[in-house]
């Protein structure tokens, strides 16, 4: 069969030379005791089946089909994440902002990379990076415009700061053509960057 990828890698490995080199610290690890093989199971299973922005997902199509949970939502997030089930680590004290016509929400962390795990799972490298953090606050149209998402001159601009108290979650504004989406699918149009506010839902189109 033809060799037709241009990555390099070792012989007979798919692996990507970053992917290596951690399989081989954990086989190191785990050959030393210091790591459980089925307690890192377990971890790699809830990262990839129960938290992650898919969760926070669900909690913006509830939001976004029932008015008096998205009331619920805004006034005590905490309580109404928790009760889809979306609690724990990072996520034990939720504040959910709403984007409105008027008015675009962005999320930041400027002393490190405080975060909702419930709910959008672990950050972005961006997220953490200094650059992110510093600008997000002095210039967050730019910063917007950078990802791809240019406001009009009109929209305000909210940046809310994250803290080891407080976690944030952006509840974007339904798109237009969704009358009568389930909330299945309504989950489909919402992404991590729409929930920190650096991007939008996507359209019915985009989605499909």
């Amino acid at each position: 069969m033809p060799h037709d990828h241009d990555h390099d890698h070792d012989e007979g490995s798919e692996l990507s030379p970053i992917a290596l080199r951690v399989k081989a610290l954990e086989s190191l690890l785990v050959e030393k005791g210091y790591v459980d093989p089925q307690a890192l199971d377990v971890l790699i299973e809830t990262y990839e089946t129960k938290i992650g922005p898919r969760n926070g997902a669900r909690v913006i199509a509830r939001a976004w089909s029932d008015p008096q949970y998205k009331a619920w939502l805004l006034k005590d997030a905490t309580a109404a994440i928790a009760s889809l089930g979306y609690t724990g680590r990072q996520g034990e004290h939720m504040v959910a902002v709403e984007n409105t016509p008027d008015t675009h929400n962005l999320v930041v962390c400027t002393l490190c990379s405080c975060y909702p795990w419930s709910v959008l799972g672990l950050p972005p490298v961006w997220y953490k990076a200094p650059p992110y953090r510093s600008r997000a606050v002095i210039d967050p149209r730019g910063v917007l415009a950078e990802f791809g998402l240019t406001l009009p001159a009109d929209t305000a601009i909210s940046v809310w700061d994250s803290t080891a108290e407080i976690r944030y979650i952006v509840l974007p504004m339904r798109p237009e053509g969704t009358e009568g989406w389930s909330e299945d699918k309504l989950s489909g149009l919402v992404t991590r960057d729409s929930m920190i506010g650096t991007g939008l839902a996507l359209s019915p189109g985009i989605a499909s």
